[in-house]
């Protein structure tokens, strides 16, 4: 595992507990704040989130238990296409990033849950006879999803937008949960448990890890230790919200390695708009005088190159 780099700038953490709260200028005050982290670093901390930190530790254990169970359960719900079910050890290759050519399949595995109506075959994408987990799994998918959509006004002030400029483009959004193991493992060259890469979303949230793991790659190249900050999420900017906002916003890369000697465990919940919302350089961030610097898509689009870029199985299907 590559050591982070000592004195190295240190990940901001937001209280969003006034926001949350209605107190007088805090919106703006937060936005402000948002802005400037997101222009500088594009990773942050956020407390005091309303998230029931009990929630969060059922949903750890949660994953765990899925993870324990034999091979073969786990590969009676393998995962499709769009990516639900369970992904085995090394089941993903990241190629979507220049920082690291070479890459070696990760070592992790993991089990994806989406919920929206066109992902058609969820409904026989979850374990039989492990009491509790898809119930525990869809609590806290509840709660990121109303997390997610609190955070969207201050995303849009941030940006210099009305409030409610993002509501109709993510009421229907292309949202996912995934809850990863990361064996512990010895790495060699090009190998690591998740490859430096960037996310596909417009913002990821992920809950503290009690066992470290998470490095962050600062905009001068160091990669810093993403440290232990109690009942927080890790939020970052990702590839979406990057190019809507024509560069402004930075989607900055990460990596994961797990050298603790026992498991770790990971629970991102990735949030994009609506899958037809068109990704084209915002209003407020448009350069006079110069063309956007990204080729208009939809979320859709991105997210189908997105997939057959990193997933193997994806990969394999559309060589078919």
């Amino acid at each position: 595992m590559a050591a982070a780099a000592a004195n190295a700038p240190t990940i901001p953490v937001l209280d969003l507990g006034p926001y949350l709260a209605g107190a007088p200028g805090a919106a703006e005050a937060t936005a402000a704040q948002l802005r400037h982290i997101c222009e500088t670093i594009g990773f942050l901390f956020i407390v005091n989130h309303g998230v029931p930190a009990g929630l969060v530790a059922e949903t750890f254990e949660a994953a765990a238990r899925f993870h324990a169970l034999p091979l073969e359960r786990k590969l009676a719900v393998k995962v499709n296409p769009v990516l639900q079910g369970y992904m085995p050890l090394r089941g993903s290759t990241t190629r979507t990033s220049n920082l690291s050519t070479g890459n070696k399949p990760n070592e992790n595995e993991a089990f994806f849950i989406k919920r929206r109506g066109e992902d058609a075959g969820a409904a026989d994408r979850w374990p039989e006879d492990l009491p509790g987990f898809r119930a525990t799994a869809l609590r806290y998918y509840d709660a990121m999803d109303a997390l997610a959509q609190r955070l969207l006004p201050l995303y849009a002030a941030a940006l210099d937008l009305p409030a409610d400029y993002f509501a109709p483009l993510c009421d229907d959004p292309l949202t996912g949960l995934r809850l990863t193991h990361y064996p512990p493992a010895a790495y060699g060259a090009n190998e690591y448990g998740i490859a430096p890469h960037s996310d596909s979303s417009f913002i990821t949230l992920l809950a503290q890890n009690k066992v470290p793991g998470l490095q962050v790659r600062t905009p001068e190249g160091a990669w810093i230790d993403a440290p232990v900050v109690p009942d927080s999420f890790v939020v970052n900017t990702g590839d979406i919200l990057h190019r809507w906002s024509n560069g402004r916003f930075i989607s900055t890369p990460h990596r994961a390695f797990n050298t603790s000697g026992g498991p770790r465990y990971a629970i991102p919940y990735f949030f994009h708009p609506n899958p037809d919302t068109l990704i084209d350089c915002l209003p407020s961030c448009a350069v006079f005088g110069e063309a956007p610097r990204y080729e208009a898509m939809t979320v859709e689009q991105y997210m189908a190159w997105f997939r057959g870029q990193n997933y193997d199985h994806v990969r394999k299907a559309n060589a078919a």
